[in-house]
């Protein structure tokens, strides 16, 4: 019979974990806080970044060495040869964050209780990898986390319990996820919990619900004024930080950030048309309304909010953006 259906989780379970970026990190301290016995810490290999491609650790391995845990660092989680090694240490659970590589079912069953999967969405909704933006590109009222019992699926696990986060206005991707991320900090603290208490119930996924949320791309952040208003506060919500909402200005390319939906609303004239300035933001024309841009960056400088940004690139009202 299933285990996650007859066996209650040990109070303390030897638990190996799975993450690689800074939204884990928080879930790997609190699993430490509570006393958790932590066989190990499995994460990405160190990987080139930035201009000099000089090798980085990812956040959450340097987050296990400051703890004193072991880390793991496999090309491929799912190799037989990576499985054996973790079936010597004998976990009772994997516990799994934003790890980044697709587990095989050899690696899933090897402890007695599986392996429990925190996703930054309501599942079934927002499958795959980018569930926060596009809850925010999709201007979503709320969101939150699942704790899913894994299989080889993608997030297609039955689900263990949820919890709700609202989506503030005009809050953006990267602010969203730092709330997820300590969120997940004690989400998993209940989740734990109310296992080893036996109140835990496995709820298959509703895959006639279920929608998907692939990579986001640098392609999709060149905005197209004719769009309604919504959808371009959306996208510039979504994009920041990353890759950052993009038009043109007098030839040149600029990111957008901060935005603001006006209530007013602006009927005649071309979509992408600035309509004011001020130090608060540059309010732009839409195909539906009006946005207005509180930051922004050309290529090769640094962000700065619309006042700075004026000051040194002045713009007359009139102007369009996106030609």
């Amino acid at each position: 019979m299933n285990p996650f259906e007859t066996k209650e989780l040990p109070e303390k379970p030897k638990i190996i974990f799975f993450g690689t970026p800074a939204f884990a990190v928080p879930t790997l301290k609190s699993l430490v806080e509570q006393g958790h016995h932590v066989l190990g810490v499995v994460t990405q290999p160190d990987r080139p970044k930035g201009r000099g491609r000089k090798l980085m650790s990812p956040p959450v391995k340097e987050t296990a060495l400051e703890l004193g845990l072991r880390v793991l660092q496999p090309e491929k989680a799912s190799d037989p040869d990576f499985c054996s090694r973790i079936a010597a240490l004998s976990p009772d659970l994997l516990v799994v964050v934003a790890f980044g590589q697709i587990l095989k079912k050899t690696l899933l069953e090897i402890p007695g209780w599986g392996a429990l999967n925190i996703h930054a969405s309501l599942l079934p909704r927002y499958r795959g990898a980018a569930p926060i933006q596009w809850a925010v590109l999709n201007n979503d009222p709320r969101t939150g986390l699942t704790a899913m019992r894994m299989n080889e699926g993608l997030d297609t696990g039955p689900i263990l319990y949820q919890e709700e986060l609202a989506i503030l206005e005009n809050e953006t991707t990267g602010e969203l996820h730092d709330r997820l991320s300590e969120m997940a900090g004690r989400f998993i603290r209940t989740v734990l919990e109310k296992w080893t208490k036996g109140r835990l119930r496995m709820k298959e996924q509703d895959d006639s619900l279920a929608s998907y949320a692939p990579k986001i791309e640098r392609h999709m952040a060149l905005i197209d004024w004719t769009g309604a208003a919504d959808v371009i506060h959306g996208q510039i919500r979504a994009f920041d930080p990353w890759p950052g909402a993009t038009t043109t200005l007098a030839g040149k390319q600029v990111k957008l950030f901060s935005s603001r939906k006006v209530r007013e609303r602006e009927r005649m004239g071309t979509p992408g048309r600035v309509v004011k300035t001020s130090d608060a933001g540059i309010v732009v024309k839409t195909g539906d309304g009006l946005v207005e841009i509180g930051a922004l960056q050309l290529a090769g400088k640094k962000r700065l909010p619309a006042g700075e940004f004026l000051r040194g690139f002045p713009l007359e009202e009139g102007t369009i953006l996106g030609e």
